[in-house]
């Protein structure tokens, strides 16, 4: 299941095709079989019918991602404040990832990078999207080829119940993106998990239409996945299930319930502390009913689910990432290293880890690669599946970049940015700050500041961090203006009205 990379440009065509090879290791049993002798004209027979056959069922994906989680707040990250039993199964039955990465420190990059295969910039979203234009600072590039799409070439039914945060309006809605089916909340995050508001309006949708379900957020997209997985259930179609939680996100608005068990255990917490904790035990609950359920209906054996964070962990709410250094919104560890599993019964060996270095971004080439999908363009991203399935993977040194753009008065609608070569990394958690350069090797926890003592590395760093601002700089990240129906295309800046109604104020 090899990757075709081709050459990305803007206006060509991500095409997609099953691939008519079987996967690696299936080939080597054929090599095995066409080696023995076979006799009679019955057995030639069915070695022809078996050469006629389909090629295999390709696995169902669900893709579990859950929004600020931090790397230490799960009780099988070190966790003694909370209980996690459902993803800490998840862990015990497959692979954990112990140096995977969000591609940004907020959610609406990582989450372009994750559907794209992509660097976020280069899609158009190096920052958050927003409903306020004077707030967004992204636009997922129409242009981009997102991977239900790519699935659904491929036979997939594809779904996405939960969090978007991808775009509001045509063309960026889930549905004109790939997704055949679309139960959740377009925007940003909620102001309040029972309402499902953002600033007093109502993003919640069936596809196009807007819903307004009681119940608490979680519990509501938990049994939407549930149902869902009882439809497919029902047809042998492989399905591609994106499972998008707003957990645990602020704010911190767990059921009655969850909070009282947590007050309950006692242990000292803050009530900002307990409320988290409470939230993130709801949210591992409706993990837990999901994956029942997919054992119930017997898909969980022909089944590749994933488990990850968009980014980590919020310290403002007081989450917990380890003893990494930050949290979200920064470029230290604490803020885009996130916890990443991978159960495939089978595939990935149960209990496993690996050290890897990964990005959410590598999740789109690793499900294209599972699917029997060959890209023919350019990604970012690399495929994991020999390293999923306890294959040697040829060892690939890659330049890594985090970028984050936003506005207010800490960053002035500006950029900043991480890169990392090796064990070496150089980072700035503002536009407006001096770049810190880390050895990750001798210095994990990001203690020791290295710029002054290695200007050489520093230069290097910053030169590919240069290339790489220089390629994004190409690619809109707002908006353009929207032709009048029957208007003659316009040859000069656009009215003032226009200007204000579709440009990204300072």
């Amino acid at each position: 299941m090899a990757l075709a990379l081709g050459t990305l440009h803007w206006g060509s065509e991500l095409r997609a095709s099953r691939q008519e090879d079987p996967p690696e290791e299936t080939q080597q049993a054929q090599e095995v079989e066409d080696t023995e002798d076979t006799e009679g004209a019955e057995e030639d027979e069915e070695a022809a019918e078996a050469e006629e056959e389909e090629p295999p069922r390709p696995p169902n994906v669900l893709l579990i991602l859950v929004d600020d989680l931090g790397y230490g707040d799960l009780s099988s990250s070190g966790a003694e404040d909370l209980q996690t039993p459902h993803i800490d199964a998840l862990v015990e039955s497959g692979m954990s990832f112990k140096r995977f990465y969000a591609n940004s420190t907020v959610g609406a990059p990582t989450r372009a990078s994750l559907l794209t295969g992509r660097y976020p910039d280069l899609v158009g979203v190096p920052g958050t999207i927003r409903p306020e234009p004077e707030r967004n600072w992204g636009y997922l590039s129409p242009e981009a080829t997102l991977l239900p799409a790519l699935l659904q070439q491929a036979g997939y039914h594809t779904a996405l119940i939960g969090k978007w945060h991808l775009g509001l309006e045509s063309p960026n809605l889930p549905n004109e993106r790939g997704f055949h089916r679309f139960q959740g909340f377009l925007a940003d995050r909620m102001d309040d998990y029972f309402l499902h508001t953002r600033r007093g309006v109502n993003h919640m949708r069936m596809n196009a239409e807007t819903i307004d379900p009681e119940g608490h957020a979680t519990d509501l997209f938990t049994q939407w996945a549930i149902d869902y997985l009882k439809e497919r259930s029902a047809d042998d179609q492989p399905f591609f299930l994106l499972l998008s939680y707003n957990a645990p996100h602020v704010p911190a608005q767990p059921p009655p319930s969850f909070l009282e068990r947590v007050r309950q255990r006692g242990g000292g917490l803050s009530e900002k502390r307990a409320r988290l904790a409470a939230l993130i035990e709801h949210l591992d609950e409706g993990v837990g009913k999901v994956t029942e359920a997919l054992q119930e209906m017997g898909q969980d054996t022909r089944t590749l689910v994933l488990f990850t964070s968009d980014n980590g962990g919020d310290l403002r709410a007081e989450a917990n990432c380890g003893e990494l250094r930050g949290g979200k919104r920064e470029m230290y560890e604490g803020g885009i290293r996130v916890p990443m599993v991978a159960v495939w019964p089978g595939k990935v060996r149960p209990g496993t880890s690996s050290n890897r270095v990964a990005l959410a971004m590598d999740l789109f080439p690793t499900i294209c690669t599972v699917a029997g999908l060959t890209i023919e363009s350019e990604i970012d991203g690399v495929s994991l599946f020999r390293t999923l399935v306890g294959q040697m993977a040829p060892p690939m040194e890659r330049t890594l970049h985090w970028v984050r753009r936003e506005g207010g008065r800490l960053h002035q609608g500006q950029d900043y940015h991480a890169v990392r070569q090796g064990h070496w990394k150089l980072l700035q958690n503002s536009p407006f700050e001096p770049f810190k350069l880390f050895n990750l090797r001798a210095d994990p926890l990001e203690k020791h500041d290295l710029a002054e003592q290695d200007p050489g590395m520093v230069s290097r760093l910053s030169r590919a961090l240069r290339l790489r601002i220089q390629k994004a700089g190409a690619v809109p990240w707002q908006p353009g203006p929207v032709p009048r129906s029957g208007a003659a295309p316009q040859t000069g800046p656009p009215p003032q009205s226009e200007l204000d109604a579709s440009t990204i104020l300072p």
